[in-house]
């Protein structure tokens, strides 16, 4: 019997899905920070190098920064105190926070490598130095995590495997097989990378919490952040914060939980731990309430 070979366009896909899936598994380094062995696509030497050469890109696109004598420097100091007290301390990376003058996006992101970003949109809606601790924690931990290294090495992976089902499936007779068999390969990709982002969000959410608590913060401060972002998607329109998040509840009942297994009643959570409401309205709000830059009065 005459043996029937593989269509070339199949085993051209085939040979390009098995190189994508060889140089996935190949790119494992461990966590300078947490130990873990993670397949990721940049050093951490790259991931800085990325995050300085994209920052006045993202600055940019948010209206630029926010220019002041207080809320500025005062993010600054609430996440430089987070990052000295906590696990991200001995990590390779450099740490900036930038508040973006974009007064109708409630966002906060990290960049690969320390640039970490939060709108006057979302600043302003935050009650207490916690609630900040809540944000800046949880892109912290999006940092040393390096979940944006993993996410461009699981997009690489994902990209060539789309490839390899566009060129496998490929049949010159029928473009609308060659049509559907695109979509379908594009539409899989993005599952791997929404389910993937969840993921990161909830770790993300645990390592806000232990930076937090380490910075000397009131856990609840996170509790109520959620609370925030939830009241925020309540007119319909969901916050970017929350476009790829799991749902605002479902979080806070999670951290609700973290906080009863660390600090069990009695005794609770020890007296040390701040909320920082005063200190927070006196260097966000009261300044937020005032045009800036100033404007010269008339005489």
């Amino acid at each position: 019997m005459r043996s029937r070979s593989l269509p070339i366009p199949l085993l051209i896909g085939l040979v390009i899905a098995l190189v994508g899936g060889v140089r996935y598994c190949g790119q494992t380094q461990r966590n300078p920070v947490t130990g873990e062995l993670q397949r990721v696509a940049l050093s951490p030497k790259q991931e800085v190098a990325l995050g300085l050469h994209s920052a006045p890109m993202m600055i940019a696109r948010h209206g630029g920064e926010l220019r002041d004598s207080q809320i500025a420097p005062y993010v600054e100091s609430v996440g430089q105190r987070l990052v000295q007290k906590s696990l991200a301390n001995k990590s390779p990376y450099r740490f900036q926070f930038h508040v973006l003058a974009d007064k109708r996006t409630i966002n906060a992101f990290a960049l690969p490598g320390g640039q970490i970003f939060i709108t006057q949109a979302l600043l302003v809606k935050l009650r207490s130095e916690a609630q900040l601790a809540g944000v800046l924690g949880h892109e912290i931990g999006h940092v040393i995590a390096r979940h944006g290294a993993q996410h461009l090495a699981k997009q690489q992976l994902g990209q060539l495997l789309v490839t390899a089902v566009q060129v496998g499936s490929y049949d010159s007779r029928d473009p609308h097989r060659n049509r559907n068999a695109a979509l379908l390969a594009q539409a899989a990709n993005q599952m791997i990378s929404l389910r993937y982002g969840r993921q990161d969000e909830l770790e993300a959410d645990d390592y806000g919490f232990r930076i937090a608590l380490d910075g000397g913060y009131d856990p609840h401060g996170i509790v109520e952040l959620m609370q925030v972002l939830d009241e925020a998607s309540a007119g319909g329109r969901v916050p970017e914060f929350l476009s790829t998040h799991p749902n605002p509840g479902n979080r806070r009942a999670l951290l609700l939980e973290r906080i009863q297994q660390t600090f069990p009643s009695p005794p609770g959570l020890p007296s040390h731990l701040r909320s920082g409401q005063p200190e927070f309205a006196a260097h966000v709000l009261a300044p937020a309430l005032d045009p800036w830059p100033p404007q010269k009065r008339t005489q």
